[in-house]
């Protein structure tokens, strides 16, 4: 189709910089941001979104989900995996998102307002409020109320995450109002890399990104998180039933999976992650399936999480995590949405179709594997319908940390610090009392004990910015965190 043709195009130059219409020096082939139409903006904003998220922002959020861990015989993410993180890491990530995906975002929604194009404003909305959702997930506080206005102001204030959330909810509600169902013409459906203009998709990703908004709300405002999800609920909201990401990329160089252009083709080794105990103990004890899938083996060797100091020789043979070039990078996967379906209905409506719900989630988890649960859904991974809310909430976590490896891993990461599960572990993975699964703090860490729970801001806001908040530790949770 001629959208995955344009897919791999501009994969290469958003792996190069995501910037071919917002550089500060352009030529007659590259216009300016101010002449492009939203047709031309929409896929180059949504190949940012996916190349940064995907790509270097899910190392670190692997890594701090414990699937993989750093090898002993590399050193690539030895900094992030011992927690050891500095203001100039992850400066081409929050520049590229904020230039070349957010600026893109908010540009197609002025023109496509004053144009009527209600479709495309939807997209952008939907977009630009998950892009965002995404990077003040890691930051805690972000320019939102007066960025993305180019020269008008180069010194945007800092809006906490609970004032964002807020303005990214109304932003999607007002976009939702409009007539967005109007036919697309083939050109502009081929513009849509997601979902080839599918509008009824587009409306089930905007209810369950809301829904998801909401649930990251549930432990600091309880009481607007319930309101919000039974107003989705009470007006028969629908939602994803099937995966919104990008799905085409192809196996060669600058039009890969991102988080594969990133780790293995441009380092030219595949070496550097290698299976962390952590996850593979867990898969093992539950003879779970989707170890082969994702290392490679059905009992691979492993490296206990942070410990690339240890000479010992077994680490010389830990199996690589497994990678494909064509792997989809999932903006809210199918199986996810079954999931936080089935937490809403958990809380809020008595458990009814909660396990139903659970049980799609785990399915579609495993079918991106192209496997089936099996009797694990009626054994190991049976959901506790009949226990506490808290035994339901980890059985959801816990399957839902399960899926992201590899597609979304960042998401794991911030699934962890909302709801502590996979939980902490009180000993070290190489302790006789070491619980299969529990994550445990890096061997080489630096933060005294304590988990990262944030990023720092990046230098090059803060060498930009006066209106950069005071550091905090990356050990301070974020405001939604348990």
């Amino acid at each position: 189709m001629h959208h995955k043709l344009l897919t791999s195009l501009l994969c290469v130059l958003v792996l190069a910089g995501c910037s071919k219409i917002t550089e500060d020096n352009v030529d007659p082939n590259n216009p300016s941001i101010d002449k492009a139409s939203p047709q031309l903006l929409l896929p180059s904003a949504m190949m940012c979104t996916a190349g940064q998220i995907g790509g270097e922002y899910a190392i670190t959020g692997g890594l701090w989900s414990q699937y993989y861990t750093q090898s002993a015989f590399a050193s690539q993410y030895r900094t992030i995996d011992a927690y050891n993180m500095v203001s100039s890491d992850n400066n081409t990530a929050y520049r590229e998102v904020f230039r070349s995906a957010l600026i893109d975002y908010a540009k197609i929604q002025e023109l496509s307002k004053t144009s009527e194009s209600w479709a495309f404003y939807l997209m952008a909305t939907v977009m630009k409020a998950y892009t965002y959702h995404m990077v003040v997930d890691l930051y805690d506080h972000l320019p939102y109320s007066e960025a993305l206005t180019g020269a008008t102001n180069l010194q945007p204030k800092f809006d906490d995450g609970y004032s964002i959330y807020t303005g990214l909810l109304a932003e999607i509600n007002e976009a939702m109002g409009h007539n967005y169902g109007a036919g697309l013409s083939p050109a502009d459906r081929n513009s849509d890399i997601v979902f080839g203009g599918d509008m009824d998709s587009w409306t089930r990703f905007a209810n369950t990104l809301k829904l998801k908004l909401y649930l990251r709300m549930v432990n600091a405002k309880p009481t607007e998180a319930q309101q919000g999800i039974t107003a989705l609920y009470t007006a028969n909201a629908v939602f994803l039933e099937t995966g919104a990401g990008i799905t085409s990329f192809q196996d060669r160089p600058n039009y890969s999976n991102p988080f594969y252009e990133q780790n293995i083709r441009r380092l030219n080794t595949n070496d550097n992650l290698r299976a962390s105990y952590t996850f593979v103990s867990w898969l093992r004890k539950n003879n779970d399936p989707r170890v082969v899938a994702y290392f490679g083996s059905a009992n691979p060797g492993t490296i206990h999480q942070g410990d690339y100091t240890n000479n010992n020789p077994a680490y010389s043979s830990a199996a690589v995590f497994v990678q494909h070039a064509i792997d989809p990078v999932w903006f809210i996967s199918k199986a996810e949405s079954y999931l936080l379906q089935a937490e809403a209905r958990s809380r809020y409506y008595n458990g009814a179709g909660a396990k139903a719900l659970y049980d799609a989630g785990v399915t579609a988890a495993f079918a991106q594997l192209n496997l089936v649960p099996g009797n694990l859904l009626t054994g190991a991974y049976a959901f506790p319908d009949a226990g506490t809310l808290e035994q339901k909430q980890e059985a959801i976590s816990v399957q839902k940390w399960a899926s992201f490896p590899g597609t979304h891993d960042l998401e794991g990461f911030f699934e962890q610090c909302r709801t502590g599960y996979p939980k902490n572990s009180a000993v070290y993975s190489t302790n006789a009392a070491y619980v299969p699964g529990q994550l445990v703090y890096s061997a080489n860490g630096v933060t005294g004990g304590l988990f990262p729970k944030r990023l720092l801001f990046p230098e090059i806001e803060r060498s930009r910015n006066i209106n950069t908040p005071a550091e905090e530790p990356i050990t301070k949770k974020v405001w939604w965190a348990k």
